[in-house]
């Protein structure tokens, strides 16, 4: 025997995660690719966007 345990995680400690990642790898797309599709919305929403890629070092000019 190598001493190996195994564990299971119970589905309900799971759940908030299944909903949590795809919505934070959205944010994380639309901050760092989003050259202007969707931040046409406003002025705000492109300064926001913008100053987040300068904040997380994704060059953008």
């Amino acid at each position: 025997m190598s001493g190996l345990t195994t564990t299971t995680v119970p589905f309900p400690r799971l759940r908030p995660w299944l909903a949590a990642v795809p919505l934070l790898l959205l944010v994380a797309y639309l901050v760092l690719m989003d050259n202007g599709a969707l931040s046409q919305a406003g002025p705000y929403l492109h300064e926001l966007m913008h100053d987040g890629r300068h904040l997380l070092g994704v060059p953008c000019h």
